[in-house]
């Protein structure tokens, strides 16, 4: 399993988490199945942003209207862990919801893709750099 991404659009996803080393960056990762076609960052509501993440709910509303109306489909999302390993923390697995979403996890300069597979449980999937 695999999912494409362009080499511009990682770039931009490894340079917002550089230039953030204090807390925690998202956002939301557009496409179809097994590619990611564009990426739009979030404000991260989380209580704690140096520790985890939570996606600015009105901006996840908003992308899933587009969608719906015809727009590049929600295909999952991004964040970073700043002191952290590009893996799945257990937080992250607490919030894995089963539903085939991609995560895409930035970690000291590296992106890595997982897929939530099943509630709690995430696959890695290879990122094609295309471009």
């Amino acid at each position: 399993m695999s999912v494409t991404i362009s080499s511009e659009l990682l770039q931009r996803l490894v340079a917002e988490a550089a230039a953030s080393p204090d807390a925690e960056v998202c956002g939301l990762l557009f496409g179809a199945a097994g590619r990611i076609e564009a990426i739009a960052a979030c404000a991260n509501v989380a209580a704690n942003p140096a520790r985890t993440f939570e996606i600015d709910p009105a901006a996840l509303f908003a992308a899933h209207r587009r969608a719906r109306a015809g727009g590049l489909a929600v295909v999952g999302h991004y964040h970073s862990h700043p002191s952290g390993l590009p893996v799945p923390s257990p937080r992250d697995a607490a919030q894995a919801m089963g539903d085939g979403a991609v995560w895409v996890i930035l970690g000291g300069g590296v992106a890595r893709a997982w897929r939530s597979v099943e509630v709690g449980a995430f696959v890695e999937v290879m990122v094609k750099v295309v471009g």
